[in-house]
């Protein structure tokens, strides 16, 4: 009996998860009626769709999945009221708002340094070592990408630079959090109160009040001429290169963490390190080696900042991205695709705030709030709870 129930049961979870899925899609469905090209001028389709998308994420999480129950939930009551203020809206308004070959291009601008970040985090936070001190690395590549693409008038010399330093504030981080053992989020702490204070003084001492230089050296974007003009086109056609780098980072990083030996090591030891010393992993290598990975694509998210996206570096310019990384990588569950789709919300929500003052000031401040809120929900557990490494921010003694 038990050998035939069990994966009848094993099924189950799979088969709601693809009526969420369904559930999600319509909520989806159901705001782009009322938006641009189709402009339905009635939210009574988008109501009906947005009901059915309830329902389904209801009976989804009273059996169980309450987490894909939660989205498909969210998606059906977030894609009506979508609708419903886009149908009592102008439609000229709404068309100016609503290009979606400008605000998926900018999403991917938007999202680009936060996946870099949450990918960096990954690697530590999966080894056992929490790293809240994202936001002082991407800091410390943004500055010293910008000075050392300035000084030595080469970008990609900026960008190897940028990237060294975040390695050295990680390599610092991972000393006092491994070898030392001390509080980890103190640790990640103590890195971002450095980092603002280096970054801001070295700017000062440096460049004074007249800030950056407007010809340093920028990473160039990728002119892909074949793409036309069109939809298509106008999203990927002019993309920088360091956006194609963190899309082809996202399947890498998985094949890496999960299709490897050294994934299958880093994992272990951030699950239980203990098993894993026992085996003959180095517990403290791993973990090392991850810490400074971490800075490192954090940094190159800094970087990215400074000489591919704002070509400039005023103070404390990351203004929290290290944190919302971080936030990405929670709801994304250590992973690395549901943490570039968190990625990708947190720069969709950026793209879309941007144009919505045309329309409204106060839908734009909405929308700016809407990942933040959507994130603290996930952490929270209202909608399933996100399971960390189980040996996560605890220190390893070797016996």
């Amino acid at each position: 009996m038990t050998s035939v129930a069990l994966p009848v049961t094993a099924r189950l979870p799979s088969g709601f998860r693809t009526v969420a899925w369904i559930g999600i899609a319509l909520g989806l469905v159901a705001a782009w009626l009322a938006l641009p090209p189709l402009t339905i001028r009635s939210w009574v389709p988008s109501l009906v769709l947005g009901l059915i998308a309830i329902m389904l994420g209801t009976g989804v999480a009273i059996r169980g999945e309450r987490r894909f129950g939660g989205f498909a939930i969210a998606s059906g009551t977030l894609g009506f009221a979508v609708a419903y203020f886009a149908t009592v809206s102008s439609l000229g308004k709404l068309e100016s708002v609503v290009v979606w070959s400008a605000l998926f291009a900018a999403m991917l601008r938007f999202a680009a340094p936060l996946t870099f970040a949450a990918l960096g985090g990954m690697f530590s936070e999966r080894s056992g070592v929490v790293n809240i001190g994202l936001e002082g690395m991407m800091l410390m590549g943004a500055f010293f990408g910008i000075l050392a693409a300035d000084k030595l008038d080469s970008w990609w010399l900026g960008l190897i630079v940028g990237v060294l330093s975040g390695g050295v504030a990680a390599l610092v981080h991972a000393l006092w959090s491994i070898h030392l053992r001390a509080d980890q989020i103190i640790s990640g702490t103590a890195i971002n109160l450095l980092a603002v204070g280096v970054t801001g003084y070295l700017f000062i001492d440096i460049y004074g009040t007249e800030g950056t230089p407007t010809d340093i050296p920028s990473i160039p974007n990728v002119h892909l001429g074949f793409l036309g003009d069109g939809f298509v086109g106008d999203i990927f056609g002019r993309l920088n290169l360091m956006i194609w780098l963190a899309i082809v980072l996202v399947p890498l990083t998985w094949a890496i963490m999960f299709k490897t030996p050294i994934g299958l090591r880093i994992r272990a030891c951030g699950e239980h390190p203990r098993a894993a010393d026992t085996v003959g992993i180095n517990v403290y290598a791993i973990r090392y080696g991850a810490v400074v990975i971490s800075g490192m694509l954090a940094a190159a998210g800094g970087a990215y900042l400074s000489i591919g996206f704002n070509n400039s570096f005023n103070e404390n310019m990351t203004a929290g991205r290290g944190f919302i990384a971080l936030a990405a990588l929670i709801f994304g569950n250590w992973r690395p695709f549901g943490a570039a789709a968190a990625c990708l919300l947190f720069g969709f929500s950026s793209a879309l705030a941007l144009r919505l003052p045309e329309y409204s000031q106060s839908a734009s401040v909405l929308f700016q709030a809407l990942p933040y809120v959507l994130t603290l929900i996930a952490v929270a557990g209202v909608i399933g709870r996100s399971i960390p490494p189980a040996a996560v921010g605890r220190p390893y003694r070797k016996q």
